[in-house]
């Protein structure tokens, strides 16, 4: 139900917006202006997409682990969704996320959310189901 609350909040800022600068400037310019972020969100999100794409191939190549480079294109993509839908507000989101400043810092907040997620379960206990084996790999009954 949240989510739902925060998409049709995002719809109606959205919305107001695109009224308030139609009113300001003009219905064709208003298009203009939309149709140009469009295009500019497009260029930066082809160049930090092969960008992003190259650090996974180079962090692959030097056997490190690409956690941070998988995040960014994660962080990419929903740039590109952000800046498909129409309207001012979601193409400055887009916009901002595409810059890599911007990114690192919304990277740095994913990651430090899922730490605490982890230290969370792990602080709870897990139970690993398995077979104890001796030393020449023989199973034995630990009962």
């Amino acid at each position: 139900m949240p989510v739902l609350l925060v998409l049709l909040a995002a719809a109606v800022v959205e919305l107001t917006v695109l009224v308030v600068v139609g009113h300001a400037i003009g219905i064709l310019a208003t298009i203009g202006l939309l149709i140009l972020a469009s295009l500019l969100g497009a260029a930066l999100l082809r160049h930090e997409g092969v960008r992003a794409l190259g650090a996974l191939i180079e962090a692959l190549r030097t056997r490190n682990p690409p956690h941070r480079e998988l995040l960014d294109g994660m962080l990419i993509a929903a740039a590109g969704v952000l800046i498909i839908l129409p309207g001012f507000v979601s193409d400055a989101a887009g916009l901002l996320l595409l810059l890599p400043p911007t990114r690192a810092l919304v990277r740095r907040r994913i990651l430090a959310s899922a730490a605490k997620r982890v230290q969370v379960r792990l602080a709870r206990g897990a139970v690993i189901e398995g077979e104890v084996l001796d030393s020449q790999g023989y199973g034995r009954n630990p009962r």
